[in-house]
């Protein structure tokens, strides 16, 4: 790769620029004296205007209907994968398929922008798990989790106990927002320990407004304020065990971490409802080695770094990950940057966000098919929808064509490209298409690089050599999964909320060895004094058992 730079045409106006300029610029200045590359000059910002006939264009035909747009026939021709196995009729349940040794198994749990709710696609979430390496132990990492994905993670067979390792690029609610069903659900369900989250320290921006306090917005302080307002809701389920005897905490050196694991709040660290918030370094790169490391476990063979990509607000960041030869890139949501560049030569998956361009965004937002002909009467409408889209993707987003462009400076080109938090339909895949070929002639459409789908998996196998064998997959699954089968435990810790077991008679019962049975009770927290009783003045009114 070389230093050398080129303008970017941003592909506005003179007038727009000025406009959006303080937003463009604010969002490259990286504080504390941060460079761009390792140990190299931090490049010159680039310009905010230039002559657009210098610019690769590209054009896209949109289709003469309405149905043409609501279809992706890519997706629907990967070989379908069944993620679980067993045999119901014969009382073996369906269980979760493990990655195979030599494994790194990257799936897409959510891949949509939050102006474009589909049923077909959640927002951002991707689940990337590795098999036994060479003398390692499996793990499993959730990155981002924004609403609507704890049901794709479900109906995959993926339990909740398997979520707990949580790396969150930023704390846009599109990639947070199930972080509450995974903490409230997790301590009662599988997960009887810590819930631990990945994030940026505070972005040191100051509010424009007196007193101009600069916000503690870092992850620590998002988790110790998340953590309270679940309050009411993990002492409600607190009746029921959520933590066990055998659990060994992970240390600072045992999984490699920038800080101490110490949870927010009052909460046993080795509780399921501890919440440990892992704060990262938003400004570090790997500049001095091992200053950006979020996670290295020797035990798994996995290490995990992290670096400050530019999204809407200083502390947004990617992340790689590295395993038994393989690696993968997800940088969450940002614009064209330098560190992407630099961290993504040679990778075997690179997972980069990619957007419409802003006429494409404005037109599918008032719901139509193509841009509307100046005499329609949503016209006027579309104009302005047109101007917001370019201020929000010239703010935070990496549009298609300088998507293409960025991909065309990476050297050597990742083995595969996916572009996510897109949402795919044949006509803008299509339109994409056209962008990012122009910026990356020869480029292989379908092998190189394909755009990410809910449910999507890439199998990637480590084959001895830089080349890995990328296996793409559409998982195949029933919408009318129940609940995915999670550890269970023989030695879980009495609950919070209990009593001691009596017989029918109030008699206490023992244990085989002579110790009182302790048992959750689910009527401490209550007053029963208004409730209908099962058993009234002799009469049955409803059976206990709920039949």
């Amino acid at each position: 790769m070389t230093d050398e730079k080129k303008p970017v045409c941003k592909g506005v106006t003179r007038r727009e620029a000025l406009k959006t300029s303080g937003l463009a610029l604010g969002g490259l200045a990286l504080g504390g004296g941060v460079t761009a590359f390792a140990g190299g000059k931090a490049p010159e910002p680039e310009p905010n205007d230039c002559d657009q006939d210098t610019c690769i264009t590209g054009s896209c035909a949109y289709p003469p209907g309405y149905d043409e747009t609501q279809k992706y026939t890519y997706f629907d021709g990967l070989p379908k994968w069944k993620p679980t196995q067993g045999d119901p009729n014969n009382g073996i349940p369906e269980t979760y398929i493990p990655p195979e040794p030599n494994e790194m198994r990257i799936t897409f749990l959510g891949s949509n922008i939050p102006s474009q709710l589909r049923r077909a696609q959640q927002m951002m979430s991707i689940f990337v798990e590795v098999g036994p390496g060479p003398g390692t132990a499996p793990d499993q990492f959730v990155f981002d989790c924004g609403s609507g994905v704890c049901t794709n993670y479900n109906t995959m067979g993926i339990s909740l106990g398997r979520m707990d390792k949580i790396f969150l690029t930023h704390l846009h609610g599109d990639h947070i927002s199930d972080l509450i069903h995974i903490y409230c659900f997790g301590a009662v369900a599988d997960r009887k320990s810590p819930l631990f989250i990945w994030g940026a320290g505070p972005s040191g921006v100051k509010n424009p407004n007196p007193p101009r306090r600069v916000y503690d917005d870092g992850v620590r302080a998002f988790c110790r304020n998340l953590r309270e307002a679940c309050r009411w809701h993990s002492e409600s389920q607190s009746f029921i065990s959520t933590s066990y005897e055998s659990y060994e905490p992970p240390t600072r050196e045992s999984w490699g971490l920038p800080c101490n694991p110490r949870p927010v709040g009052t909460d046993d660290p080795r509780d399921g409802y501890a919440m440990i918030p892992i704060e990262l370094d938003w400004r570090k790169y790997g500049r001095t080695a091992g200053d950006n490391v979020a996670y290295h476990n020797p035990k798994t063979g996995v290490k995990i770094t992290h670096f400050p990509v530019i999204h809407t607000r200083k502390g947004s960041m990617g992340y790689k990950l590295e395993w038994n030869g393989l690696s993968m890139i997800y940088t969450g949501d940002t614009k064209p940057e330098y560190h992407s560049i630099r961290q993504a030569g040679g990778v075997n998956v690179f997972i980069h966000e990619m957007n419409p361009p802003a006429e494409v965004w404005a037109f599918k937002n008032i719901g139509l098919y193509q841009p509307p002909e100046p005499n329609w009467p949503t016209y006027d409408g579309f104009s302005n929808a047109v101007d917001f889209a370019k201020m929000v993707q010239n703010s935070s987003h990496s549009p298609q064509g300088a998507f293409g462009y960025l991909l065309s400076r990476i050297t050597p080109r990742p083995q595969l490209t996916v572009a996510t938090h897109f949402p795919v339909a044949d006509d803008m895949v299509e339109c994409a298409r056209t962008s990012i070929e122009a910026h990356n002639p020869g480029i292989v459409w379908g092998e190189d690089i394909i755009l990410s789908f809910d449910l999507m998996v890439l199998r990637v196998f480590q084959e001895g050599g830089p080349r890995a064998r990328i296996e793409p997959y559409q998982a195949d699954v029933s919408d009318f999964t129940f609940q995915a089968i999670g550890k269970q435990y023989d030695d879980l810790n009495p609950p919070k909320y209990w009593k001691y077991a009596v017989d029918e008679a109030g008699n206490p019962l023992y244990d085989e060895d002579g110790d009182p049975i302790i048992v959750g009770d689910p009527y401490a927290q209550i007053d029963t004094s208004t409730a209908v009783p099962a058993c009234e003045n002799g009469r049955c009114n409803y059976r206990e058992d709920g039949y």
